[in-house]
């Protein structure tokens, strides 16, 4: 077990559960904002393509931790650069999570310098969603790489629950690769059946191919990209199939992390990994493919043709 008795635990351990602790904060943030209802809506890129004061306070509130308690460490936030200068000192979290310090850690990453690690963050994943009010889409995700590879995420829900009167509102769960996932139970979509979750707004011709193509049982619409790999997580749905590009690595990192470590499987179209190093292009460029079991991955892979793969990456529509 990775302890604080002899030693500190590895790096890759401490950032994990100094990311838990910090998910939970920047949850609150995003609950605060909305029932205040000062949302502070700008288009980055278009209609489609929106932020909040919630994406802009909860990565100030997440970036600002990390940075406080491992100024060593690489992160690369979906809303920019960090001005700790801006920060308001009251958001920044110096606690860890201790179950999760207590982990296992692989021994391939206990050697893992804070230096060789990379975390990407999406303070809220699902904004489009967000400011029209369908909050079980929302999730804030942390993802951690080691070198180039997704090992370890953070999923925070800041709405789950949030119908039920007199339930506990939000929870957070993380997994790491080779030591299982906590605070969420894996559920199997049925195996006789073929449900496929994807975007609901941002459709491209590309994803009514894949549709046609793939036959499926059930198509679920819905927003974010971590909430559709959480469908997969709890049964909800068997595969999510996105083959364009405009996911970012700050939307895949996390929930890639999570689902390998319960047993699925998150790729590009084309079934080869994405990397998550630094200094990668942080545009997804060949789509999604995800699989809530891991032996149903190639049959997907193998039914979407070439030619339609092909088209993925020289598709304008840079959208998710």
């Amino acid at each position: 077990m990775c302890t604080m008795s002899a030693q500190q635990p590895p790096a890759l351990i401490r950032v994990l559960a100094s990311s838990v602790a910090i998910a939970d904060k920047a949850g609150d943030i995003v609950r605060n904002i909305f029932s205040a209802g000062q949302l502070g809506i700008v288009e980055k890129t278009g209609a489609d393509d929106l932020q909040t004061q919630a994406d802009r306070s909860a990565q100030d509130c997440i970036l600002a931790s990390l940075y406080t308690q491992h100024p060593e460490l690489k992160v690369v936030g979906e809303e920019g650069e960090l001005d700790m200068s801006g920060v308001d000192k009251s958001m920044v979290i110096r606690d860890v999570d201790p179950e999760a310090l207590k982990l296992t850690c692989p021994a391939k990453w206990q050697g893992a310098a804070m230096g060789e690690l990379t975390v990407w963050v999406d303070p809220l994943d699902g904004t489009k969603e967000y400011t029209q009010g369908l909050l079980d889409h929302v999730t804030v995700l942390i993802g951690i790489a080691v070198g180039s590879k997704a090992v370890a995420g953070v999923i925070h829900q800041p709405y789950y629950n949030y119908k039920s009167e007199g339930a506990t509102v939000g929870r957070t769960f993380y997994g790491l690769v080779g030591s299982g996932v906590y605070g969420l139970t894996r559920v199997l979509p049925p195996a006789d059946q073929r449900i496929v979750t994807t975007t609901r707004s941002h459709g491209t011709g590309l994803v009514q191919d894949a549709l046609d193509i793939l036959k499926p049982d059930q198509v679920l619409k819905v927003g974010g990209a971590g909430h559709k790999v959480l469908m997969l997580m709890e049964g909800q749905a068997s595969a999510y199939v996105f083959p364009s590009p405009g996911c970012k690595k700050w939307d895949t990192c996390a929930p890639e992390a999570i689902l390998h470590a319960m047993g699925g499987r998150l790729t590009d179209i084309h079934g080869a990994e994405y990397t998550y190093h630094s200094g990668v292009q942080h545009q997804n460029m060949e789509g999604v493919l995800a699989t809530a079991r891991s032996e149903d991955h190639a049959q997907y892979v193998l039914e979407l043709p070439q030619s339609l793969k092909e088209q993925v990456k020289h598709s304008l529509k840079k959208k998710k």
